[in-house]
């Protein structure tokens, strides 16, 4: 699992923009591939067969297992890249890695000039309006607190008059403030919401005293507990609320002739068991997908 490689990560990777080919794993352990799919390769649209690349664009943090920069501090490597790859793989296509703000993902989608993001985003009713989706992994989000905090959060009370910190612009934060505004209606103290530039940023942050708890994706949440040693989980919950299990997918704008050969190339790894190993690789098998879905019921608007 990238053990020694991950330790120096942690500290050193920065989020800046770059491309790298899917390809450029860390030497410690190459990346799992699949087998091309003739039939489902013909079902990509003909610009990009013809140019030879999947275009993918992604969000690259500061922490594993998602989408996070090797020791060479330029070669984006995580769990999304592999999954990109294996679709990649299918499609007789090279995968090119974009990588840009959170924000800038989805102006890069809507302009065309990437094809599809691989980047932890989950499925919306807002998002379905512009975008097709290709789901891959369930949508879980964590409460990290420091060890021996003696607090569970299984609901909008537990979180009342804690200082906690999201990422702006995430599902995280939508549940974090919908959460706030139902305690807020029934008298309750409100949460006081914290945000920060960079992972890095909300640890320290944390260890200090500053945060009660950090609420993010439960990948990254849960690798940074177990291998730091100084955090816990103290709840988990569906990124899409309490009634619907959430959806993480492969993201292309809506109506470009991509979703369908997305779609097929993930139940093609699903089917010989190349995306297991993958999840497995970073300790996310509980995650796993029976099978992909396209455009499913995802996180209500507001």
């Amino acid at each position: 699992m990238y053990s020694k490689v991950l330790a120096g990560v942690l500290v050193m990777a920065t989020l800046t923009a770059c491309g790298a080919a899917a390809g450029e794993q860390s030497q410690q352990q190459p990346r799992v591939a699949a087998a091309k799919v003739d039939r489902i390769a013909a079902e990509v649209p003909a610009a990009i067969r013809d140019r030879g690349t999947l275009e993918v664009i992604s969000s690259v943090g500061t922490l594993p297992p998602l989408n996070f920069y090797d020791t060479d501090n330029k070669t984006p490597i995580g769990v999304e890249q592999d999954i990109a790859g294996l679709v990649a793989d299918v499609l007789g296509l090279k995968t090119h890695v974009n990588v840009a703000s959170w924000e800038n993902v989805f102006v890069g989608l809507d302009s065309g000039k990437y094809d599809a993001g691989f980047t932890n985003i989950t499925v919306t009713e807002e998002r379905k309006e512009k975008y097709d989706f290709a789901t891959y992994r369930l949508d879980n989000v964590s409460f990290e607190a420091r060890k021996g905090s003696n607090w569970k959060v299984t609901g909008p009370a537990d979180v009342a008059g804690k200082t906690i910190a999201v990422s702006s612009g995430t599902n995280q934060e939508k549940l974090l403030l919908d959460w706030n505004s139902q305690n807020v209606a029934r008298g309750l103290k409100p949460v006081d919401i914290k945000y920060f530039q960079n992972s890095t940023d909300y640890y320290l942050a944390l260890q200090s005293g500053r945060l009660d708890a950090y609420l993010g994706p439960n990948p990254t949440t849960a690798y940074h507990a177990k291998t730091s040693g100084q955090t816990e989980i103290v709840g988990t919950v569906s990124g899409a609320g309490p009634t619907l299990q959430g959806k993480i997918a492969a993201t292309t704008k809506k109506g470009n002739g991509l979703v369908r050969a997305l779609n097929d190339a993930l139940n093609q790894v699903i089917s010989d068991g190349s995306y297991q190993k993958v999840l497995d690789r970073w300790g996310l098998g509980n995650e796993a997908v029976a099978h992909s879905e396209i455009n499913p019921p995802g996180l209500p608007k507001s």
